[in-house]
């Protein structure tokens, strides 16, 4: 059945007698996981770009605009502008976001690759505490670190200006992180990191024990999964997933792109995923071929003109076969049910209809359009443990439950919205109690 956002925008979410039509739709019926892609702020204005963002990806990770370089050009001074549309993009049509990435020994800028030593180590610590601060409640995962690791079969730390601060860098990262944004998921992020065998996989999971055994903070592993060349994929790709599992953390893919986007490489990924309860989401990076900065190898899901190739159909055919999560499955209006529409109370000469947006295994979205009057304030009751988690286009405030929230107008339209988390409540709706003008 389809189902409008806010934006007006139609998307077809899975019914128990229909299967999913979209990748986030499919992949939030698995247990909650999710479908996104990376995303670049200068791409938002091409209309033929958002408009496969927002039907198809529930989780958004930004491409740059979160790294060093973009977000502390100058030491103590930060810039967000372009991070900030792209969470405001996303959150606004219920996305999670992955912050990437903190602490990187690529894309700095240039005033901390020319510090060492406890300056730098300073300077690094500062800047995961600047930024995950400014992004607290809004990123659900975070990229902490990223490609640690060196190459080869040493199974070595890579040489950085960060590792010669001290073996303690990474550790002192996530520590960090965790106080300035104690409610997301602190994740090491790293390439070449899909073969079991392979001796960065290896130190990668033995750090990650490490972590594990002494308190340090860690939640998930990404591997990034750019399969080329000497990195195609592995037939123990599975095995990696399983491993890091076991260590009690979640396991992304992050970074998935395949040269040439065969069908079958793309199919053994998503199975590999769903065959792993943990493995909670997969990130494809970029949408278009034409954005991919692999561009001219064609890795990607969507030909450069948009249009779905055969490893888009592979992927959500695979989704559309795992076991759904019956405690997560999308819920659904009775057929031929109207929305609820508020009467007028008296005195008073507005109404206001509620229209279901796009549901995903623990969210939803609905949007709310208030008729016969431009001025006006309504009433919205939400069902405890529901809470609601982002808002758009409307004054909100709320009661001392925190269950019952009054918008305004305020001058963006008629038409508000918002983001329900479902919190373990899967069948209620938000109902609207009243509507009044002025």
């Amino acid at each position: 059945m389809s189902l409008l956002l806010a934006t007006g925008t139609a998307v077809v979410v899975s019914t128990s007698a229909q299967a999913a039509t979209t990748l986030g739709a499919s992949a939030a019926e698995r247990g909650g996981r999710f479908f996104g892609t990376a995303v670049a702020a200068g791409k938002l204005s091409d209309s033929a770009y958002t408009t496969i963002l927002n039907r198809e990806f529930n989780q958004v990770t930004p491409e740059n605009e979160m790294k060093i370089d973009a977000t502390e050009p100058n030491q103590n001074q930060f810039s967000y502008g372009n991070a900030d549309r792209i969470v405001q993009h996303a959150r606004s049509r219920g996305m999670q976001v992955r912050g990437h990435t903190l602490a990187w020994h690529s894309q700095q800028p240039g005033w901390m690759q020319s510090m060492s030593g406890t300056a730098l180590r300073n300077a690094m610590l500062n800047h995961v505490t600047q930024v995950a601060t400014h992004f607290r409640g809004q990123v659900t995962w975070w990229d902490v670190v990223n490609e640690a690791f060196a190459d080869g079969s040493s199974g070595a730390r890579r040489d950085s200006n960060l590792q010669r601060t001290g073996n303690d860098w990474i550790e002192a990262a996530f520590r960090a992180a965790r106080a300035a944004d104690p409610g997301a998921k602190l994740c090491y992020n790293d390439y070449n990191t899909d073969n079991w065998t392979d001796a960065k996989t290896q130190a990668v999971y033995r750090m990650v024990q490490d972590f594990k055994n002494r308190g340090v903070p860690i939640d998930c592993v990404g591997l990034q999964s750019h399969f080329t060349g000497g990195s195609n994929y592995p037939s123990n790709y599975r095995t990696t997933l399983s491993s890091f599992a076991a260590l009690g953390v979640d396991v992304h893919i992050t970074e998935l792109d395949i040269r040439n986007a065969p069908s079958d490489a793309y199919r053994n990924v998503t199975n590999d995923c769903l065959a792993v309860p943990r493995c909670t989401g997969i990130t494809v990076w970029g949408i278009r071929d034409s954005d991919s900065w692999r561009s001219g190898e064609s890795p990607l899901l969507f030909n450069s003109s948009g249009g779905k190739k055969a490893a888009y159909d592979a992927v959500l055919a695979a989704l559309n076969s795992g076991t759904p999560n019956p405690t997560t499955a999308p819920p659904t209006t009775t057929p031929g049910t109207p929305p609820p529409t508020t009467t007028p109370p008296p005195g008073g000469s507005c109404t206001a209809s509620v229209t279901p947006g796009t549901v995903w295994g623990d969210r939803y979205n609905t949007s709310v359009t208030v008729s016969g009057a431009s001025t006006w304030s309504v009433v919205v009751a939400i069902t405890s443990p529901q809470r609601v988690s982002t808002t758009w286009s409307g004054s909100f405030s709320w009661d001392s439950s925190g269950s019952v929230m009054t918008v305004r107008s305020n001058g963006s339209g008629n038409t508000f919205g918002f983001t329900t988390m479902m919190n373990g409540n899967s069948s209620a709706r938000p109902q609207i109690r009243s509507c009044s003008t002025g």
